[in-house]
C-alpha cells in the first residue's frame, strides 16, 4: 500500500517577518525611507539632467547680439542647474571674470547640494541596516540560550525555534536592506556626477565666451 507524502510545511513571507520580533519594525521603516529617497532622488536628478543641445548655441548668439535680458529669459525658460549657473552669469557679465566665476561657483555648489539630498540617509541606511539586522541576529541567539537553561534537560527544537528565527530572519532583513540602499546610493552617486561633469563644461564653454577677444 502507497504511503501519502507528509505534508509540507510553508512559511509566507509575513509569517517570516512575524518571526523576526520587533528588531524587524526600524527595518522595515528603513525599506521605505530608503525606496522613498531613491526614487524622489531619481526623477530629480533625472530633471536636473535634461539638456538642451542648442541652449549655449543660443546663449552666444544673444550674447554676440548684446541681448542680454533675451539671454537671462532664455536660462530662465531651462530649470536646469546648468541654466540658473548661466544665468547667473550673465547677471555679472560686465564685472572682473573673477567675481563672474565666483558667482558661477556658488550657484554650482548649491546646486550640487540640492541634488545630493537624501544621499547622506541613504548611505546611513546601507551602513545601518546590516547592523541592526545583527543586533537582532544577537538578540535571537541570547533568547535561544535563555530558553535552553531555562528548560533544563527538557531541551527540543520547538523550544528553540523562536530565538533561531529572530536571528535568521533579521539578518537577511538587514542585509537586503543594507545592499538595496548601498546599489542605490551608488546609483545616485554616478548619475550626480554626470550632471556635475555637464555644468563644469557650460561653465568652461560661458568663460570662453566671455573671454573672446572684442571685435
Amino acid at each position: 500500500m502507497a504511503m501519502e507524502p507528509a505534508g509540507e510545511l510553508t512559511l509566507s513571507f509575513w509569517d517570516l517577518a512575524l518571526k523576526g520580533g520587533w528588531i524587524m519594525l526600524p527595518l522595515v521603516l528603513l525599506w521605505f525611507i530608503a525606496v522613498y529617497l531613491f526614487i524622489e532622488r531619481y526623477w530629480a536628478i533625472k530633471k536636473a539632467q535634461k539638456e538642451d543641445i542648442n541652449f549655449m548655441n543660443r546663449i552666444k548668439e544673444y550674447i554676440h547680439d548684446d541681448k542680454v535680458e533675451s539671454a537671462i529669459n532664455l536660462c530662465q525658460e531651462h530649470n536646469t542647474p546648468v541654466a540658473r549657473m548661466i544665468e547667473k552669469g550673465i547677471q555679472r557679465i560686465g564685472r572682473p571674470l573673477s567675481d563672474v566665476t565666483a558667482a558661477i561657483e556658488n550657484v554650482g555648489n548649491l546646486e550640487i547640494s540640492k541634488l545630493e539630498g537624501g544621499l547622506p540617509t541613504l548611505a546611513t541606511i546601507a551602513g545601518g541596516a546590516p547592523m541592526i539586522g545583527f543586533l537582532g541576529t544577537v538578540i535571537g541567539m541570547i533568547r535561544a540560550f535563555y530558553d535552553m537553561s531555562m528548560a533544563g534537560n527538557n531541551i527540543d527544537v520547538g523550544l528553540l525555534s523562536n530565538g533561531i528565527y529572530t536571528a535568521m530572519v533579521t539578518t537577511v532583513a538587514g542585509l537586503i536592506v543594507g545592499i538595496a540602499a548601498y546599489f542605490g546610493y551608488n546609483i545616485l552617486v554616478a548619475k550626480v556626477e554626470k550632471v556635475v561633469f555637464t555644468m563644469e563644461a557650460n561653465t568652461t564653454e560661458f568663460m570662453d565666451l566671455l573671454n573672446e577677444p572684442v571685435s
